[in-house]
């Protein structure tokens, strides 16, 4: 954990659930609290990562005493796992503000990002982000042999056809809830398959997913550099902003470049995309 916070990676999960045997749950409340307060003593001089925890799904019976230990100064977000329905996600965001308030945090302070993972969760998926003002994100569950194939009872492939809706649904939802939100994919569970995660992840950024979680350092490069905006596209879409501005101040509206209709529609998303290029200097 500690190399994890030092790392140059834009957020860290630190992780209560599936890698934690139950015997050791206490344990590791105990480590990832002394990882956060080691974080909150850093200050404003520290330039690392954002620090969430997964804690463990509601179902459990182990979430209560989770949120008791990691929620204090340091921490910015709890990854809820497997969530399903709208009464988990309103008691988790009860359960920080008795938390925050305990520590004298701001109000409001720790975000939730839903873990997509079962088929009732994505079916479920804009009323669970609907349910908290708390929650600032998604994460699908798509790994290889993960809960959400299990669920489902379908294949997996490099492809991404069978997982493919379910995805499609969460990403849908994520965006209808609002701008706010993001939408982030799950993890690549092969390590050694550096072609598959980068095959994966830029089907994942077409689809509209803005990066995704990953499970070792060296994966961090890779998923950066497939989420990326392509360097062709910031300049196309440069030029439609810059062509389509001095047109409007003529008093058109409808241009085209290098062939291509262009009205406020399409100049609305060169801008969008050109604010995505900004998040990846």
């Amino acid at each position: 954990m500690t190399k994890a916070v030092d790392s140059d990676a834009d957020a860290v999960i630190l992780d209560l659930e599936d890698s934690v045997p139950i015997a050791a749950k206490g344990e590791a409340r105990a480590l990832v609290a002394k990882v956060i307060d080691g974080v909150a003593a850093a200050g404003a001089a520290r330039h690392g990562p954002a620090i969430f925890v997964r804690t463990n799904a509601s179902s459990t019976g182990l979430l209560a005493d989770d949120l008791a230990a990691v929620v204090r100064p340091g921490l910015d977000a709890v990854f809820l796992p497997k969530a399903e329905s709208v009464e988990e996600v309103r008691n988790t965001a009860a359960a920080l503000d008795r938390h925050e308030a305990a520590h004298q945090m701001k109000a409001g302070a720790v975000d939730i990002v839903l873990m997509l993972e079962t088929a009732l969760g994505v079916y479920r998926c804009l009323d669970l982000i609907k349910a908290s003002a708390r929650v600032a994100g998604t994460c699908i569950g798509g790994a290889r042999d993960g809960d959400l194939q299990t669920d489902l009872g379908c294949s997996w492939s490099i492809e991404g056809t069978e997982l493919l809706y379910a995805r499609s649904k969460v990403l849908l939802d994520t965006r209808a809830a609002g701008n706010n939100v993001y939408p982030l994919d799950g993890v690549f569970s092969d390590l050694n398959d550096e072609a598959g995660l980068i095959q994966d992840s830029r089907l994942s950024a077409r689809l509209g997913y803005v990066g995704r979680t990953v499970i070792h350092p060296k994966q961090i490069a890779p998923v950066r550099q497939a989420y990326a905006v392509p360097a062709a596209d910031v300049a196309y879409y440069r030029q439609v902003v810059a062509e389509f501005e001095v047109a409007e101040k003529g008093g058109v509206a409808a241009i085209t470049i290098n062939g291509k209709l262009v009205d406020y529609a399409m100049y609305q998303r060169a801008r969008r995309v050109l604010e995505l290029a900004k998040r990846d200097r």
